[in-house]
């Protein structure tokens, strides 16, 4: 149906209605002191469609293109044309949130689809449909946490200073206010992963929940089986932050220790998602069976209608548009519809071999460009664990200095890690995934040949 604004017949009619005489009196209660009149110059006036579009084409050329390494999170991975081909079809595109189910069949569908891929690249029995990002996912795992372990009154979560530091930041930010506190675990600075001697201060105490992430921060895998079956012997749940790439590889966190972990979480990104200047992308997050009335956002069930045919509906949805506030689990407020239904496509299209074949590939391309680099005198690997798609670097320049030369010579050529670690200062974490060929790791190579020699 076409939007069709209001009159000025209509707007009189619905102020007679309530009777109020303006627009304006609806929004008396705010002091005038924080109303402002009108917009400020520094905004310029409004633009027609032509001048819109010319404009936003100039913007979008200025994005610097170039060869991409800097990973940390956010990974260019190939996604193949017909991803969003089909996601952008009207019936997907415009299909935000699937409250009436006699009417969003394909979207729950899509969604449940979702969720069974989701739940058997974790190795868990749940999967929500889903989350803002990998950041806010993990918030809400540790939330979860707090309430699934009900028999932990501490509100204790140990977390490894080698997860990623935004993650880490917007945990804090969303559960600093609810009495939960969080404890950052030490890195080995020899390997880059944490030690399960780390904890041992921690035997015997009341710790909530063990995060563990996989692969960490520095692209080093951590020791999961000893740092799980460590929480299981203390009595605290884990949570697991994983790439889904690196799980066609790796073994899934429903399967880490003994017990597996109770909740994973991360960034869907990697899956069909594009770099897109920063998002939007999505959250996921599986659980244990037992955990599942505690899991935020939505889950999708399949059933059968009167005639007994299958169809498709929202099973849980304990959030607070459905249930009273005090109840919800979460306020998450959207879906991410559009992002889990590109990845529901990607990893439809790739299948269990086509991811293995991404991830390796991918690992095969960052390893071979971390041998070329540290062929360059002065630059050395800073850890000896191993690792997936991403490399930690020491640089004999300063980090900046570096990063800018190669950003001048088209190539974008990592993190800098003293931005969120001082003690790396002189430190860079790169990442080549599978879109990288032998020339792009050799114009690398001899670019940064060049910056450090001159």
């Amino acid at each position: 149906m076409p939007f069709i604004p209001h009159t000025e017949h209509d707007v009189k009619e619905m102020l007679d209605t309530i009777g109020v005489e303006t627009i304006e009196a609806l929004f008396d209660e705010i002091p005038a002191e924080l109303r402002i009149d009108g917009l400020s110059e520094a905004i310029p006036a409004g633009l027609n469609e032509m001048a819109v579009a010319r404009l936003m084409r100039e913007r979008a050329g200025g994005d610097a293109q170039g060869l991409n390494f800097i990973g940390a999170g956010a990974y260019e991975h190939h996604i193949p044309q017909a991803v969003w081909d089909i996601a952008t079809r009207g019936e997907f595109y415009s299909a935000y949130t699937p409250y009436q189910a006699e009417a969003r069949q394909g979207t729950l569908q899509v969604l449940y689809e979702y969720q069974t891929m989701m739940a058997g690249l974790n190795g868990l029995e749940v999967s929500n449909a889903s989350l803002y990002d990998g950041a806010s996912a993990l918030a809400e795992a540790v939330l979860m946490a707090v309430r699934a372990h009900r028999k932990s009154k501490s509100k204790r979560i140990l977390m490894p200073s080698t997860v990623h530091p935004a993650y880490r930041a917007v945990v804090k930010s969303i559960v600093k206010n609810q009495g939960i506190v969080i404890e950052e675990l030490p890195y080995c600075s020899a390997a880059g992963n944490t030690l399960v001697e780390s904890l041992k201060k921690y035997e015997g105490e009341d710790i909530t929940a063990l995060v563990i992430p996989q692969p960490n921060f520095f692209g080093v895998l951590e020791d999961v089986d000893a740092l799980a079956d460590w929480a299981a012997n203390n009595n605290s749940l884990v949570i697991g932050v994983v790439n889904p790439t690196a799980l066609a590889l790796l073994k899934p966190p429903g399967e880490w220790g003994e017990k597996g972990v109770d909740i994973a979480c991360g960034e869907g990104q990697p899956l069909g998602i594009p770099l897109s200047s920063g998002g939007p992308y999505y959250g996921f997050m599986c659980c244990k069976q037992a955990h599942a009335r505690q899991l935020p956002g939505r889950i999708i069930g399949r059933t059968v209608d009167l005639d007994g045919k299958p169809g498709f509906t929202l099973t849980l949805q304990a959030r607070e548009q459905h249930i009273r506030r005090s109840k919800a689990t979460s306020n998450i407020c959207t879906n991410q519809g559009l992002m889990v239904t590109a990845s529901t496509i990607y990893m439809a299209l790739l299948g269990a071999e086509g991811l293995e074949r991404v991830a390796a590939h991918s690992m095969r391309n960052t390893q071979a460009l971390a041998d070329r680099l540290c062929a360059i005198d002065g630059v050395e690997r800073v850890f000896s664990g191993v690792s997936f798609h991403d490399v930690v670097l020491r640089l004999p320049k300063p980090v900046d200095e570096v990063l800018e030369a190669l950003v001048g010579k088209g190539i974008f050529g990592g993190y800098a890690l003293g931005k969120r670690y001082p003690e790396l200062s002189d430190c860079i974490s790169v990442s080549a995934t599978e879109t990288k060929i032998e020339a792009d790791l050799d114009a690398y190579a001899r670019a940064l040949a060049e910056v450090l020699g001159g």
